[in-house]
């Protein structure tokens, strides 16, 4: 989320680490497709990594040299890095969406943006088209022997997880229907109790409106979806990420105020015409995952949530650790999101909220001062008691800054390590990947092997100075010892969002 900026004055200035034009960079487009082996690495890459780390984000940002008005707006691209015996392949290859081929065929914008990028032509020429285009740049996540890129307001494309080409839209054996949603965050419970202990995917679908409809589905190993429940939530919602636990579903209905009318006039996008409600508080919705038990709302301070750490139950209560902002980032027409003024805006911060669900009520605690975003976790500790969580991070202590570190937090005894690429580079999404943790099908274990925090830490970082980017391994016990290896691409990759890692290994055979 090098975007996610609020417009909420901080209330701390510090001295920026970071160069604004060097970091304007790293939003370029990136229109050519690669496929080779990695030969300039800084370090060693570990023998004993093995397996596929798959990246999504918008690989364009413009068509045709038609700017786009928000990265969000842009078409996926998917990126593998395989590794296998100390080395590594890279591959990039642009989901081929319907949108995409037609807008590439055609050499300009056909479609509108949910963030406001509009087609040619002004009002006259958007007004009254909601055909919007599934851009498939959020998520990709390999389940069920097939790897599919994800967008929220849309069905997932599955994608040929050896050579990344797309091979169709994807309906989970007909449950999905066209132009059903399907959630670009899912979680993986390593050890459902519905399901004897095997491991299971769960993700959810978004039908808003005067109310709202949740769907949560639930997938088992051969990716068929074997549970299946709606939920009907008053008011208008908006939710890009949720949380798991053993025994429920954990969502916050941010207090915005959807007004369809510029976006129905073509004045605005969708995300335009989101408006945040400070007066309001935010809810919490607990949806077991038992469909013979009710949904609970409880209600905390107004705050906004793109996305969630880890959640877990204890004592009767659940517990859910979060990215909280003061305030929804509205996307403002006529803005250039290159042009972001870090030092006057506040931060995300980690925060504990505490769900009493018998008493219906909710504290919350600060974690992490420090600005952060895209929290990562253990995969065999996800919906349960953990110790270690992983994030983006700014390099000062204070204030607001672009992602530059790495920040590991200890639950327990609230010591932290930092590694930081300041100041002229800027990371990605960490994801931690678990030395051991996987069964013999590549699946999260619910029993974790072995300490929390054994294993790597894995991220892209854009270096401004060499306008190229570095996939980069930590040791996740230390990262204050640096980089275990820095793996240089011959290219940049555009700032991205989400990531998943399987041990399966789809790099070229050598």
């Amino acid at each position: 989320m090098q975007s996610f900026q609020l417009q909420e004055r901080a209330t701390t200035v510090p001295i920026d680490p970071y160069n604004p034009q060097d970091w304007q960079k790293g939003y370029r487009s990136l229109p050519k497709e690669y496929d080779y082996r990695i030969d300039e690495v800084e370090g060693e890459i570990p023998p004993e990594l093995q397996g596929t780390l798959f990246r999504n984000g918008p690989g364009l940002l413009d068509v045709n040299g038609q700017l786009l008005h928000h990265p969000f707006d842009g078409d996926g691209m998917i990126c593998a890095i395989a590794f296998k015996d100390g080395q590594a392949h890279f591959r990039n290859r642009f989901v081929r969406t319907e949108g995409f081929q037609k807008e590439q065929k055609a050499g300009k914008i056909l479609h509108r943006g949910v963030f406001g990028t509009q087609k040619p032509g002004g009002p006259l020429a958007n007004a009254f088209d909601f055909n919007l285009k599934n851009i498939a740049n959020t998520q990709v996540i390999y389940w069920g022997g097939k790897l599919l890129a994800l967008w929220e307001a849309a069905e997932p494309h599955r994608l040929d997880p050896q050579t990344l080409e797309t091979l169709g839209r994807e309906y989970l054996d007909g449950v999905l229907s066209p132009g059903s949603a399907f959630a670009a965050h899912p979680w993986i419970d390593p050890g459902c109790a519905q399901d004897n202990g095997a491991p299971c995917l769960v993700n959810f679908a978004i039908k808003p409106g005067l109310s709202t409809n949740i769907t949560v589905y639930e997938l088992n190993p051969d990716g068929k979806v074997v549970r299946q429940s709606v939920h009907s939530v008053p008011g208008f919602a908006f939710i890009h990420d949720f949380a798991i636990t053993p025994n429920y579903c954990v969502f916050f209905q941010n207090p915005v105020h959807f007004n369809p009318l510029p976006f129905a006039l073509g004045l605005r996008g969708a995300a335009e015409c989101i408006t945040f409600q400070p007066e309001q508080p935010t809810r919490i919705l607990v949806i077991p995952r038992r469909a013979s038990e009710s949904m609970q709302i409880l209600e905390t301070k107004s705050g906004f949530v793109f996305h969630h750490a880890n959640a877990f139950e204890q004592d009767g209560s659940i517990y859910i650790d979060s990215v909280c902002y003061e305030a929804f980032p509205e996307v403002e027409p006529g803005s250039d999101f290159r042009e972001v003024d870090f030092a006057s805006l506040a931060p995300g911060h980690l925060w504990r909220f505490h769900l009493d669900l018998a008493g219906k009520q909710v504290e919350r605690q600060l974690i992490e001062s420090r600005c952060c975003e895209f929290p990562f976790v253990h995969p065999s500790k996800v919906g349960r008691p953990y110790r270690y969580a992983y994030l983006g991070a700014a390099h000062a202590a204070t204030g607001n800054a672009p992602l530059q570190a790495i920040l590991k937090v200890d639950l327990e005894s609230s010591d932290r390590q930092l590694w930081s690429a300041a100041p002229q580079g800027y990371v990605g999404e960490p994801v931690f990947v678990p030395r051991s943790g996987y069964n013999e099908q590549g699946l999260p274990q619910a029993e974790m092997t072995g300490e929390e925090d054994d294993g790597w830490v894995l991220t892209l970082v854009y270096d401004s100075k060499r306008e190229r980017s570095d996939v980069v391994i930590l040791d996740a016990r230390d990262l204050n010892q640096g980089p275990v290896a820095r793996l240089h691409l011959k290219h940049h990759v555009p700032y991205g969002l989400h990531g998943s890692f399987t041990p399966a290994y789809f790099g070229r055979d050598r």
